[in-house]
């Protein structure tokens, strides 16, 4: 009532047909005992749901309205900005971030349709299977790990090689699936990625390997790291022959992988904010007693000290 110096209710709507208890007024929430009183015995709407009672029940002999169900994995929350991003239109950008340009981690299939002329890869050297030479055992038997690994992914090891072309140049090429086993290199990773290698030396042509790995993998010991000097040499040969090799770095890609071929290039390419490094930060103070550089660890600050020579962006990858 502004004769009473009010900021005045409004036009009193009517109830809904399905809910005739229940009153709706047009004012704030501040007003609601106002309208509570002005609309005589029947008890405002915010009232009733303070007292937490139902107002939405339904007529007697009348369904309650059925719950709708909400589809899984419509958005993720981003872990660098956290940003709500919808799947749709992540898979639109490329699976990266529109406010603060986060690389999500993407399947290793994704790579060759990003780097590679459509339809030009053509996968080699598959059929490569690890064997448990030590019969290794931690809370899992190594046989059964594997197993599970290409069960989820499909896939028979934490590697794909092939030859593809970009921009109608043949090029060897190799990606690195975090998905199996966090894509650590065991004996047939590295054999696979030699005989790619092998295949860019006898067809003279480039060669390009994605690099996603936490490591050699400890299940096979030393037969992993042996992998670090085959992998090294063969590059070596590949410098004699003056056949370009460019790494591309993604997130994470660490240990073993990274102290053998993944930082080895001729150009290093890099994701932006990837996890690059050896050892973790923790086992890196304790050997040499100092505090480090906050994202010493990212391809920024390798960049900055002449480790990584470009970061690109996963829609330039082809540029």
């Amino acid at each position: 009532d502004r004769s009473r110096g009010g900021r005045g209710l409004g036009k009193r709507l009517s109830p809904p047909r399905r809910f005739p208890n229940l009153l709706i007024p047009t004012a704030m929430a501040r007003d609601a005992p106002v309208a509570a009183a002005a609309g005589g015995t029947r008890v405002s709407w915010l009232t009733r749901a303070r007292k937490g009672i139902n107002i939405f029940k339904p007529h007697e002999g009348e369904e309650p309205p059925k719950k709708r169900e909400i589809p899984e994995n419509l958005w993720s929350k981003c872990p660098s900005c956290g940003d709500l991003c919808y799947h749709k239109e992540l898979a639109s950008n490329l699976w990266v971030c529109f406010q603060c340009g986060y690389h999500y981690p993407i399947d290793a299939g994704k790579y060759f349709e990003l780097i590679l002329d459509e339809g030009s890869f053509e996968e080699r050297h598959a059929g490569l299977v690890s064997k448990d030479p030590l019969n290794f055992r931690d809370t899992k038997k190594y046989k059964d790990r594997i197993k599970q690994s290409r069960e989820k992914t499909g896939r028979e090891d934490a590697v794909i090689t092939g030859i593809g072309r970009v921009e109608g140049m043949p090029v060897a090429i190799a990606v690195m699936d975090f998905k199996f086993m966090g894509g650590s290199m065991g004996s047939v990773v590295g054999e696979k990625i030699a005989r790619c290698m092998k295949d860019a030396l006898s067809q003279q042509i480039p060669l390009i390997i994605v690099s996603r790995s936490g490591g050699a993998r400890m299940q096979e010991s030393i037969l992993s790291l042996m992998q670090l000097a085959k992998t090294s040499s063969l590059l070596a040969r590949m410098c004699e022959n003056t056949l370009p090799y460019i790494s591309v770095i993604t997130h994470p890609t660490t240990g073993g992988v990274t102290a053998s071929y993944a930082m080895l290039g001729d150009v290093n390419l890099a994701e932006p904010k990837a996890l690059i490094g050896f050892a973790g930060p923790r086992v890196i103070k304790q050997t040499i007693n100092t505090d480090l550089p906050e994202g010493f660890q990212s391809s920024e600050f390798l960049l900055e000290h002449g480790m990584v020579d470009r970061i690109v962006h996963r829609k330039d990858f082809r540029r």
